[in-house]
């Protein structure tokens, strides 16, 4: 028989919150416990899926900080008169990478 060793957490919501969390357990059909762990594994599943969508926004702004970093103190570049239609493409690419959306505009689950 495997036996898995379990480590206690300690809440001390206030007692409304207390019996809401209770009253949604009951509802779930868990107990107090398992309902919370539940809900936080849940919540950090959340969490880490959002931290591996948003991984290859997140190198982009760090490369950007580190070409930041670099530049001498107090330049301030000079903006560009006007876009060339290359840069507006790059432009539009990135903030559909920001959006979750293809080349097209569509998001994945929204694809016609």
């Amino acid at each position: 028989m495997l036996v898995v060793a379990k480590t206690r957490i300690g809440i001390g919501p206030e007692p409304d919150r207390a019996e809401r969390i209770r009253q949604h357990a009951e509802w779930a059909g868990k107990d107090g416990p398992a309902y919370l762990a539940h809900a936080a594994t849940g919540q950090m599943a959340g969490v880490e899926a959002m931290e591996e969508q948003f991984a290859e926004v997140d190198a982009v702004i760090a490369q950007a900080e580190r070409a930041a970093d670099s530049l001498p103190a107090g330049l301030v570049p000079e903006p560009a008169a006007e876009l060339t239609e290359q840069e507006r493409r790059e432009v539009k690419e990135a903030l559909c990478l920001v959006q979750g959306r293809n080349r097209h505009g569509s998001r994945p689950e929204h694809a016609t």
